[in-house]
């Protein structure tokens, strides 16, 4: 892409924005997306999915979501969960954990999830608000065992109101 301008005009530049910028513009009050990872609950499976950041995950490729949950009559249950790391002067831990409920046919190729509520939900996930409604002891066992497994010492410092979500 040509970055010129006619004779007489500015150059078109992108602000940068980050932590040590003093910008108050364009981009001010950015959330900054670094310290949230998207879990993928398939069955009894907890994967992290980098691409449900962005709707591509490996469940949603290729898949045609509406909003109409009868669109999807033969969809199986999966579940997106946000979680949310902070980093103190003790450490790194498990601060924030939302789960989004979508169903998903493979075979048909269509999909149900509520856009809204996925946004909403990372938002509370950034936030620090700890929301497991609607998962199974299954999915939270599933989910337990990947963050554990991940990292531990991270599991071993995470508020006992995360860690008591994620019980039966």
């Amino acid at each position: 892409m040509d970055n010129k301008q006619p004779d007489g005009k500015k150059q078109i530049a992108l602000n940068i924005v980050n932590a040590k910028s003093k910008h108050k513009g364009f981009g001010a009050g950015s959330i900054n997306l670094n310290n949230v990872s998207p879990v993928i609950i398939d069955g009894d499976e907890a994967v992290i999915d980098v691409g449900a950041m962005h709707a591509k995950s490996k469940v949603e490729k290729g898949i045609k979501f509406s909003v109409d949950r009868e669109d999807v009559p033969n969809g199986r249950q999966v579940w997106v969960v946000w979680v949310a790391v902070e980093h103190t002067p003790e450490g790194r831990h498990y601060a924030g954990l939302t789960a989004c409920e979508m169903w998903i046919d493979s075979e048909a190729k269509r999909g149900w999830k509520i856009l809204a509520d996925h946004v909403n939900k990372l938002d509370y996930a950034l936030k620090r608000r700890v929301i497991t409604e609607g998962l199974g002891a299954r999915e939270k066992a599933a989910l337990k065992s990947l963050l554990i497994s991940h990292n531990e010492d991270w599991w071993n410092a995470s508020p006992e109101e995360l860690k008591q979500a994620l019980e039966g």
